[in-house]
């Protein structure tokens, strides 16, 4: 969706945006896009952030590189957004660097990079993977509160279905780089249709599991040559 890809690599289909074609927008027209309509949300902010500036800094320049504001504008609105995602003392916290910042404290830097221009979609790629898990809860309550406050649509790419379950309306499970399984949260956890969906959810241990049994096996096979159907209304699956 971002065009973030490695030049060598092969896309095929069709990727539409509000209705635009981004397979085939321009370089330029994507520079657009990114950052403002639609934004990102990195796995590791430590790596994703640059250690070498102010954070204050790097969510002022996401702000300059599209919009004709001056530097001051554009720091106030960069400590209004540190506030937004809940950093203490943004005014301040601004002034750091990543380094003396904690992992949650760098992720609310992420997250108000990728809001300050009121983005249309955010994607969040394991926004709480390297997070320990109180603070992958108030991230995932902060993202919930974002969505709804600014009306974004969200994309969130997870492999813990205990995650997925607090966010999502809709699921697709990806196998090998296809969707194997899409559908309502509810339809695909109550009644998953796809064996691969199916293998998943069993092997999630519950506090009923027998100890002495082990957890299920996620068999490995070739499945995009099953079209995918509709299993019921709004649910569709490889079968």
């Amino acid at each position: 969706i971002m065009r973030l890809l490695a030049p060598q690599a092969r896309v095929r289909g069709s990727i539409r945006f509000a209705g635009e074609e981004l397979l085939s927008a321009t370089e330029e027209r994507m520079r657009k896009l990114r950052g403002r309509a639609m934004t990102m949300i990195f796995q590791e902010p430590m790596t994703a952030l640059n250690p070498l500036m102010r954070v204050g800094d790097q969510v002022a320049e996401a702000i300059l590189a599209h919009e004709s504001v001056s530097g001051r504008d554009a720091w106030t609105r960069a400590v209004a957004a540190l506030d937004e995602v809940a950093i203490p003392n943004p005014s301040s916290r601004a002034r750091d660097y990543p380094h003396q910042l904690s992992g949650g404290q760098r992720q609310r830097v992420m997250i108000a990079m990728a809001i300050v221009n009121r983005p249309q979609l955010l994607i969040a790629d394991e926004p709480t993977t390297a997070l320990d898990v109180t603070v992958q809860a108030q991230i995932l309550d902060l993202l919930a509160r974002l969505r709804e406050k600014f009306s974004l649509s969200m994309l969130f790419i997870s492999h813990d279905l205990g995650v997925v379950s607090q966010v999502a309306d809709r699921i697709a499970v990806m196998y090998r780089g296809q969707i194997v399984e899409s559908g309502a949260a509810r339809q695909v956890f109550t009644a998953p249709a796809h064996q691969y969906t199916q293998g998943l959810l069993n092997a999630i241990p519950t506090l009923h599991s027998n100890r002495e049994q082990a957890l299920a096996m996620v068999e490995a096979r070739q499945y995009s040559d099953l079209p995918l159907k509709e299993v019921e209304q709004g649910h569709w699956a490889r079968v």
